[in-house]
């Protein structure tokens, strides 16, 4: 191969690089401002209901959100929420390299916050899944649970790579982790651009709450990203020029698609509740 040839070669494989590497940052960017309206609504809608004292209005988006008498139960979904809030928070903030890399001390604690935040979220989220129920059947019910069972083992692996000084590893399962976290988010996201795609409910019936799409998204919301993620790896690591603008190329869609679902769900879904 002469020194030309290779020379192209190599400005080619960089410049694919970099499109991959680019196109990530963006999906980032996208995620991390959906995640902060996601987290502003949460906070200005439940806490601000708190405030006013008017608990029963947790119910009108969260069913058995507030039951009366059932102080326990009250007291568990008002921590969920909170912690949700934070979980929001701070997971973007610990993907952010800037952070790592200048001000170590607050990617270490916040890293603490965020994975003792999502490993309780997720436990009281079983818990009140399994003393009060949610919306949806069987089947909507055990992708809740696969993804608050996938958030404590993921939560686990980050902290033992952590632990270990193995920082590439330990990257790789903080990003499998904040997926995981954000399936509730996702789920949301999602859920919005289908209906708008199919101008209403489609797949499934608004008054159960109950059908295939829905069955299919409470699985997908986690772990189709996780897929995703998979095989950006696979492509990062393995693949040359063109398995990384295909990706690329993949990454924008999704990205593009992502913000839309975005756009619906803070106009129609959050924001117009408060």
């Amino acid at each position: 191969m002469s020194a030309h040839v290779w020379t192209a070669k190599h400005q080619s494989n960089s410049s694919a690089q970099a499109a991959l590497k680019v196109t990530a940052q963006w999906w980032f960017v996208v995620a991390f401002a959906g995640q902060l309206l996601f987290a502003y609504y949460v906070l200005a809608y439940y806490g601000g209901a708190a405030i006013a004292g008017n608990w029963e209005k947790w119910n009108q988006v969260f069913k058995h959100g507030y039951v009366a008498g059932d102080a326990a139960g009250n007291i568990a979904v008002g921590v969920h929420l909170f912690l949700a809030f934070m979980v929001t928070i701070c997971g973007p903030l610990q993907l952010i390299p800037q952070f790592r890399t200048h001000a170590p001390v607050f990617h270490r604690w916040n890293g603490r916050i965020y994975l003792t935040t999502a490993v309780v979220t997720s436990i009281a989220g079983l818990a009140m899944l399994f003393h009060r129920g949610s919306v949806g059947g069987a089947i909507q019910h055990v992708g809740i649970a696969l993804n608050a069972v996938l958030v404590i083992i993921f939560a686990a692996m980050a902290l033992r790579y952590a632990l270990a000084r193995d920082f590439v590893t330990h990257r790789r399962w903080a990003l499998r982790l904040f997926l995981v976290v954000s399936g509730v988010w996702f789920y949301r996201v999602g859920l919005m651009l289908w209906l708008v795609a199919n101008n209403g409910p489609a797949g499934f019936d608004p008054v159960t709450f109950q059908g295939p799409f829905l069955n299919f998204i409470s699985f997908a919301n986690y772990l189709l990203p996780l897929v995703v993620l998979e095989i950006y790896f696979y492509t990062k690591d393995k693949t040359l020029a063109r398995g990384h603008i295909a990706m690329a190329a993949a990454l924008l869609m999704l990205t593009l698609a992502m913000a839309a679902g975005i756009l619906f769900a803070t106009r129609l879904m959050w924001f117009s509740r408060l």
